[in-house]
């Protein structure tokens, strides 16, 4: 039985240039096993990356809770001890906010203008092309 199998396939003729092409495709094939074992030493570069940082942020945070005393003073709570002086500033900052918001609001206006008008023009072409 095996021997009519041998025998049919060298009947079987072999096209030109396939032991090239498939060697080729061995070599490409080779090629990005090689560069998939290259990336597979990233994920382990990435991990000692991660496992730095959490403890570098840990070692912050442990710093910040041992010398958080330090940067609270109960006595510069109150910035302002004139009252009018304080007013004074508040109105100043929301005078600010309000030129900001108002400059933003108007901004979204002339946005929302546009989209109007690019919404009107497709309507106009759709209902062209109906």
């Amino acid at each position: 039985m095996d021997e009519l199998n041998m025998k049919e396939l060298e009947r079987i003729s072999i096209p030109e240039g396939l032991e090239e092409r498939l060697s080729k495709k061995i070599d490409e094939w080779e090629k990005e096993e090689k560069q998939t074992a290259r990336h597979i030493r990233l994920p382990r570069a990435l991990r000692y990356t991660a496992i730095a940082a959490t403890f570098a942020l840990i070692a912050g945070v442990g710093f910040h809770w041992y010398n958080r005393d330090q940067y609270v003073n109960p006595a510069e709570q109150d910035t302002y001890q004139d009252p009018v002086l304080a007013q004074q500033e508040a109105e100043r900052a929301l005078n600010l906010l309000a030129l900001n918001l108002n400059k933003g609001m108007q901004q979204l206006e002339k946005a929302k203008a546009l989209s109007d008008k690019t919404e009107r023009t497709l309507n106009e072409q759709l209902k062209a092309l109906e």
